[in-house]
């Protein structure tokens, strides 16, 4: 019996020689992140201290200054960008399939837009806070204010967007759009007010960084995009049945509207905790569903993971050129992003090809 979600025909066409292709390109840029920088790793030196750290043995002696370095340093930096690039890659394929749009990602909610607001007005006026708080928890403060700016916003545009039919696509749309002008606003306000100290460090938080991460930052923000991403990849059939229009969805026997409210919910999720730990990342969500649909298809059930494989290649790439490009200085990883995603997005836009 067929599936009762669409069957794009790619199935017969289908190999695994793009999600091979796709799995050692992630395994290379994870040696590169892991290896290269101030003081170079070679591959087996690695492997040794990562076998040790779990626990299997050494089988090659490594220096303690190279294993302190791997294993504090850039190992949880690297699994960050692999996890950050991961969430907005599936979060921006996730809502190009809901709203139909291949422009659309999680900034176009406001999500990065509530965030950077709740960040930067934490940076201005929670330092008597952060002093008052366990250094512990003080560390916790910027990020966990910018998960709640990212998650309030949902809820606003959620309660905006919702009719008694139904959630409206068009108007939860809109209301991004709107929530989105409104935290510039608000932004250019706090940037106004803001010392030079207090304005060098928001702009850091708008331009992205993964500097400065450690585990106990790390798990949290890990748990959280794992569970949304593993939430919006068992929705990959009803968004390939919303491919073909809400009405044909409800026909073919899938509940829209909990699948709608269920895919908004899960993509702030994982575009939240992502933007909470790095700041903002451009490009990713919008540009990496395009290059995993050229490489495996339309089918959802495919394109989420190839999106995650290619975003959390991307990133962890684009981390590797911001710390390599101006030593012994460090370029925010957006910069990085945006200067590859928008010329690419022009000369796609040029030729006019279909995304």
């Amino acid at each position: 019996m067929s599936d009762p979600a669409i069957d794009w025909g790619w199935r017969r066409r289908f190999d695994g020689l793009p999600f091979l292709g796709l799995a050692i390109l992630l395994a290379v840029s994870l040696v590169l992140g892991l290896g290269i920088g101030a003081m170079a790793i070679g591959p087996l030196d690695i492997l040794s201290t990562l076998s040790a750290h779990l626990g299997l043995g050494h089988w090659r002696e490594v220096g303690a200054s190279e294993q302190s370095v791997l294993i504090h340093v850039r190992s949880p930096r690297v699994i960050l960008a692999v996890l950050v690039g991961a969430s907005l890659a599936v979060s921006g394929a996730a809502l190009q399939g809901l709203f139909r749009n291949p422009l659309a990602d999680p900034s176009l909610l406001g999500i990065t837009g509530g965030a950077t607001v709740a960040a930067a007005t934490t940076i201005i006026f929670g330092a008597p806070l952060a002093t008052a708080l366990p250094l512990a928890l003080a560390a916790w403060l910027l990020p966990l204010s910018a998960f709640i700016g990212a998650m309030a916003v949902t809820a606003i545009i959620y309660a905006i967007s919702v009719r008694h039919e139904g959630m409206d696509i068009a108007t939860l749309l809109l209301a991004g759009i709107a929530i989105n002008a409104a935290a510039a606003a608000a932004l250019g306000l706090l940037t106004f007010l803001a010392p030079d100290g207090q304005l060098r460090d928001i702009m850091f938080w708008l331009l992205g960084s993964l500097a400065g991460t450690g585990w106990p930052q790390l798990w949290p923000v890990a748990i959280m995009i794992l569970v949304a991403i593993g939430l919006i990849v068992r929705l990959a059939r009803p968004l390939n049945a919303l491919l073909l229009g809400e009405a044909e969805a409800f026909h073919v026997g899938f509940a829209i509207e909990p699948i709608k409210r269920q895919l908004v919910i899960v993509t702030a999720l994982a575009a939240g905790a992502a933007v909470a730990l790095t700041g903002t990342i451009g490009f990713v969500g919008l540009l990496v569903p395009h290059f995993a649909r050229f490489l495996v298809g339309p089918d959802h059930r495919r394109l989420l993971p190839a999106s995650a494989l290619l975003g959390a290649s991307l990133l962890l790439v684009a981390d590797l050129i911001g710390r390599l490009i101006v030593l012994p200085a460090e370029l925010p990883i957006g910069v990085v992003t945006s200067f590859v995603g928008a010329p690419f997005f022009l000369w796609r836009l040029r030729r006019r090809e279909a995304f």
